[in-house]
């Protein structure tokens, strides 16, 4: 059995170091065991300070546990068959709580375990048992998202006396000599870290009743891994070049520690001519790392990180002894909070160059003259048609909304009306017909010669019988031309046979 298991702490007690740490587990147990359910936890710190076996005798306090480690995939699917049915039901063997143990969570990312971090969401949202995970970088940005849903418990690194009296426990049970000072030693080459100082005494001592100093030339020295905002802190307060170098051996993204030292330079500088001269270093140095990733060349990367550090630390005439918060950069909040209309810039500027044939980058250039164009409410309307831009992409180049086009309405015709009108046009035809029918049928005044006729056929005393029956039937057909009138042809034959009689 190896000695970091047979040594293995069996209780809270028997931890080192971490007191604040432990009390806050044992308290965040016991809210569970008495039917609460607060956050679940998430241990962070580095390699080897107990984040694991913490979680291992919180376990104990449960009915039963469950645990994936890093070796396992954790996709969204596998999450969610294991653990995720896991914390909804109850265990089949024990009645009670389950601890659910998810080991290095920051380690989650790739195309194997694609969903990881949204299908712990959905387990920390839905889950009925308890939760602990671990993770190792406090910063990583795939525990951004989890560490607002719970409980974060730093695990600081264990002091080396504590190491060294652990190491000498040890000893003592194996029936090891030893000698104090190559035990503080592998105490202070561990760098914090238990497990890598219990393995490296187990190592020295295999086969031996006694260690010395020529055995440590057999365990090779720890490389010092420094913590982001000691790097930082080290390039601000320091001028030693090699005590500089030594703290920029650090696993980050070069454009993220570069951020940091952006950010609180003038925090630490109080001198404009320091500033100014730190912040020509800054720009050089995003200059190479621009160049790096252009290029796929990552020998530059060398001068980014020789101007950020040995650049910015020998700006300033003297290191200033005074207390300094850092704080975390700001570029990144800033670009969180735009990220909605940044995504609607590149969504509008793919639609326009689809279009018109354009890279993203040189229609992003036109934008001030779209804003120009989109103020007229016809072109305005004309352009977003053409281009399938909705109304929220319209906005981005004019702030009201794009009035629609007035479209006429025709009139609606009741029944009723067309039936007026119906009626009305037949009333007008009939109206014409008996016009016509007035105009031929109006009588015309008969002419002067019968007027003069009739007067010298007026009845005399000498006149016979036989022409006043003549003249009464010549007033008789008159009578009867005004009541029926007849065609001129008519009376023109009626005249001339008056005439001629």
């Amino acid at each position: 059995m190896l000695w970091t298991e047979k040594y293995n702490p069996k209780n809270f007690d028997e931890v080192l170091g971490n007191a604040k740490a432990k009390d806050e587990i044992e308290d965040w147990i016991n809210a569970w065991i008495l039917g609460e359910h607060p956050k679940p936890l998430l241990l962070v710190g580095p390699p080897g300070t107990g984040k694991t076996t913490l979680a291992h005798l919180a376990a104990q306090e449960f009915a039963d546990s469950i645990e994936l480690n890093a070796s396992d995939k954790r996709s969204y699917d596998i999450l969610l068959r294991t653990i995720g049915e896991a914390s909804a039901t109850g265990s089949l063997f024990n009645q009670g709580l389950k601890l659910i143990i998810l080991d290095e969570v920051d380690g989650i990312h790739g195309t194997d375990d694609r969903g990881g971090v949204r299908a712990i969401s959905k387990i920390i949202k839905e889950g009925h048992h308890p939760l602990i995970m671990m993770a190792n970088d406090p910063y990583s940005k795939r525990i951004k998202s989890l560490k607002t849903k719970c409980q974060v418990i730093n695990i600081k690194k264990v002091h080396t006396n504590s190491i060294v009296a652990l190491l000498k426990r040890i000893c003592i049970k194996e029936g090891v000599d030893f000698e104090e000072h190559v035990l503080r030693t592998l105490a202070k080459q561990s760098k914090g870290d238990l497990r890598s100082a219990i393995n490296d005494l187990e190592i020295m001592a295999r086969g031996k009743k006694s260690i010395t100093s020529a055995d440590l030339e057999m365990i090779s020295k720890k490389d010092d891994i420094h913590n982001i905002f000691d790097s930082v802190r080290t390039v601000l307060k320091s001028k030693n070049p090699q005590r500089i170098r030594d703290a920029m051996r650090v696993e980050a993204d070069p454009a993220f520690i570069l951020e940091l030292i952006t950010e609180n330079v003038p925090r630490e500088y109080e001198k404009k001519d320091e500033i100014e001269e730190a912040y020509e270093m800054i720009s050089q140095a995003d200059t190479y790392l621009g160049r790096a990733f252009q290029t796929r060349n990552y020998g530059y990367w060398k001068y980014t990180y020789d101007l950020m550090s040995l650049g910015v630390a020998l700006s300033k005439d003297e290191t200033y002894r005074k207390f300094t918060r850092y704080a975390n950069s700001s570029v990144y909040t800033l670009l969180s909070k735009s990220r909605a209309k940044r995504d609607l810039r590149d969504r509008v500027a793919d639609k326009i160059g689809e279009k018109t044939h354009s890279s993203r980058r040189v229609v992003r250039e036109q934008f001030p003259c779209l804003e120009m164009m989109f103020q007229d409410n016809d072109l305005a309307r004309e352009l977003a048609d053409y281009f399938n831009l909705d109304d929220a992409e319209v906005k981005l180049f004019r702030s009201r909304k794009i009035p629609k086009r007035k479209k006429a309405k025709p009139k609606k015709s009741s029944q009723k009306d067309t039936g007026n009108k119906v009626e009305k046009k037949e009333s007008s035809a009939v109206v014409k017909r008996e016009g016509k029918k007035e105009k031929e049928v109006k009588p015309q005044k008969s002419p002067k010669k019968t007027k003069s006729t009739t007067k010298k056929s007026k009845p005399s005393q000498n006149k016979d019988v036989k022409n006043l029956a003549k003249e009464k039937e010549a007033s008789n057909e008159k009578n009867s031309t005004k009541k029926k009138p007849s065609n001129p042809e008519d009376k023109e034959k009626q005249v001339s046979l008056f005439s001629f009689k």
